[in-house]
């Protein structure tokens, strides 16, 4: 089928044949080594999503930290604590 996407060539040697025992080893139910390959590249895609989401609740912890660290400066919180500050 005529397409602009680029195609790839995959054998099933080597590291790949590993990957694809492996994977059917994990889905003993399915039998066709191409359905394994999509399902295995599937599988990749989710725990990279997962990963990439971990990281980014990281990050976003450690924002919240240096923010909450930062608001000693920027809060007085003697002020907050009285009416002074709803004056």
């Amino acid at each position: 089928m005529p397409t602009t996407r680029p195609r790839y060539t995959v054998t099933d040697t080597g590291e790949i044949a590993g990957m694809l025992d492996a994977a059917q080893r994990r889905w003993p139910e399915v039998r066709d080594r191409r359905e394994l390959l999509l399902r295995l590249t599937a599988a990749g895609s989710a725990a990279i999503a997962a990963e990439s989401q971990a990281e980014q609740r990281v990050r976003r912890r450690e924002r919240q930290q240096q923010a909450l660290g930062r608001a000693n400066a920027l809060v007085d919180v003697d002020a907050l604590l009285t009416d002074a500050a709803w004056r």
